[in-house]
């Protein structure tokens, strides 16, 4: 619009700047960009030529509401468009990673239950991707066979423990009849050969109730370790004796270890027997027992050959034997059914090379109240 007089003294000081810039032949500077957050009015100013000669001045003065809400309208629905973009996309994802993270999940929690002793569990949803699918179907598989190898064992070691009871009490029986011609010189050895069966038959009773409840169920007692070594070194005299072979029981007077009687007594012979099949004859095999800050400990160490620094962390492998003892009557396994039977009452086997020679197995056991 043109301005007159009074109306150009209405406009504000601002503004009567753009039109005496404009009356001078000044263009006015192009407007900036409405912005949503932009307020008040745009205002052009420009000047009116004849021939060079300024005649006067346009004031435009308009309103930027209605294009700042369109700005905005545009601007929610761009806002509105991309969250539901997201929104769509996140659940997307989420669904994509149920239908890939479920088969993990149920194949983690049936693992779970096989450890706990759950021989029955499997996996009967089968979705998810092919290669979920595949390895559900082969766990399924690996679960179904380790089940039928378990219960083949727990059935051969009930059918085991079962005949071998019949010739042990036969045996019993007989040696009650032997026992009767004896004189008093033999009570001393009846009675350790009736502590013996007594001890096999306590070992059969254990092993027929694992094998129908599946775990060992042990018996925790305290038990004094000294006493119980005295007792094993005793009932292997007439083996030692054979062989040439002294058993040396040092340490303290008494060790209490929390723990089961007939594991502990299986473990000593194991190692015991060991020993005194490579103790070379005239030499001694040194029991010693006593405790420290980890527990309990029985210690039987032999003047044997020994082992090879590399071959002391096999010893304990089952089948395992030194090249340099396959002439040696055994089967390797003494020393890892010794470690298997400690494992389970929460201690161990150490072997070790000591100096001198020969060859130092400690039986670990937690100590009493532990």
């Amino acid at each position: 619009m043109g301005l007159g007089r009074g109306r150009f003294d209405a406009l504000d000081g601002e503004a009567q700047g753009q039109v005496a810039l404009a009356l001078s032949g000044r263009r006015s500077d192009p407007e900036p960009p409405v912005l949503p957050w932009s307020m008040g009015e745009m205002v052009a100013v420009e000047p009116v030529f004849d021939d060079g000669t300024v005649l006067g001045a346009i004031y435009i003065s308009a309103s930027a509401d209605r294009v700042r809400a369109e700005i905005l309208t545009h601007w929610g629905l761009l806002a509105a468009a991309c969250t539901a973009t997201i929104l769509l996309l996140l659940f997307a994802v989420v669904r994509l990673a149920n239908w890939v993270l479920r088969p993990m999940l149920r194949v983690d929690r049936a693992m779970a239950a096989v450890e706990r002793g759950e021989r029955d569990a499997r996996i009967s949803d089968d979705t998810g991707p092919p290669e979920m699918r595949s390895m559900i179907r082969m766990f399924n598989q690996m679960a179904e066979e380790i089940e039928r190898v378990m219960q083949r064992q727990e059935a051969f070691a009930m059918n085991a423990s079962h005949e071998l009871r019949n010739p042990l009490g036969a045996l019993l029986m007989r040696v009650e009849y032997l026992a009767t011609g004896l004189d008093g010189s033999w009570d001393e050895d009846v009675e350790k050969t009736r502590a013996e069966g007594r001890r096999l038959t306590q070992i059969l009773d254990a092993l027929l109730g694992m094998a129908r409840s599946g775990r060992q169920d042990s018996a925790f007692v305290a038990v004094d370790l000294v006493e119980l070594s005295a007792r094993r070194i005793a009932a292997w005299d007439p083996i030692s004796a054979d062989r040439g072979v002294r058993v040396e029981l040092l340490g303290a007077p008494e060790v209490l270890s929390l723990t089961d009687r007939t594991s502990v007594e299986s473990a000593f012979d194991a190692v015991l027997d060991n020993a005194l099949k490579f103790a070379p004859a005239g030499s001694a095999v040194e029991v010693s027992v006593d405790r420290d800050a980890e527990g309990c400990w029985i210690a039987i160490r032999d003047h044997g050959p020994g082992l090879e620094p590399d071959e002391l962390e096999l010893v304990t492998s089952r089948f395992w034997r030194s090249p340099r003892d396959q002439n040696v009557p055994g089967s390797g396994l003494g020393l890892a059914i010794a470690s298997d039977l400690l494992g389970d009452l929460r201690g161990g086997v150490q072997v070790q090379a000591p100096e001198g020679g020969g060859l130092r197995v400690v039986l670990r056991l937690p100590g009493e109240g532990r």
